[in-house]
């Protein structure tokens, strides 16, 4: 698993960070929007560690993602992301970008609540259809017409991303000022986060399922900010 090498001090050193929040973020949304990019730079405002499920199936089966696809089947790849996020990774401090079909994948919402708060990120799809115009490794992509299979994959889960959690619009905004509104919401949601679970941080180990009461899988709001 990457080290954190980010100081851990930064997680009071920057924009407000509160030092006892450490309620995992995972980061949801269509491909293309930015999502490992923005976690990144949030894992080091936050002095969390910074995954993306993808890269992390990738490093511990020794395979890209398009070889998996290729060699077992997009199901063996899907049993594969809830395996990791059951129990792949750190229970508290970190950021985890999760994978375009990860959380329209039946119980995996629930899953990610239950684990952390959920943040979508969103993209209109001519931005999605220009920046992924000249990627060659995304597997559901190798087709005859890609720009098709966007526009379909894009319908289909349209309403899954925006019931997913805040939605944080991206088109035409900078990196910085992304990051600010993912840490606002983070910051914001993380306090409801744990009072709705009453747990306190794990003492290490890995992750493991909890129990919600905060009515996981319901419609969530639109980032003002991010409209």
């Amino acid at each position: 698993m990457p080290h954190r090498d980010l100081a851990l001090g930064a997680r009071s050193g920057f924009a407000g960070a509160m030092p006892d929040m450490d309620v995992n973020l995972y980061l949801v949304g269509f491909m293309g929007t930015g999502k490992t990019t923005t976690g990144r730079a949030v894992a080091a405002q936050l002095g969390f560690l910074a995954l993306d499920s993808d890269h992390e199936i990738e490093r511990l089966t020794g395979k890209t993602v398009a070889q998996i696809f290729a060699e077992e089947g997009e199901a063996a790849f899907r049993a594969m992301e809830r395996k990791f996020i059951e129990s792949g990774h750190p229970d508290r401090g970190a950021v985890v970008a999760c994978g375009g079909g990860l959380v329209v994948q039946p119980g995996m919402l629930r899953l990610l609540q239950d684990k952390g708060v959920v943040i979508c990120l969103h993209a209109t799809l001519s931005t999605i259809l220009q920046r992924t115009a000249q990627s060659h490794t995304r597997p559901l992509l190798n087709v005859e017409n890609p720009e098709e299979r966007i526009q379909r994959l894009f319908a289909e889960r349209e309403e899954i991303y925006k019931h997913a959690g805040t939605v944080i619009l991206t088109d035409f905004r900078p990196q910085t000022e992304m990051v600010l509104h993912v840490l606002r919401t983070y910051r914001r949601e993380a306090r409801d986060w744990e009072r709705a679970h009453g747990t306190a941080p794990a003492q290490g180990g890995h992750a493991r399922a909890r129990q919600s009461s905060s009515g996981a899988g319901e419609p969530r709001r639109l980032d003002p900010a991010g409209a």
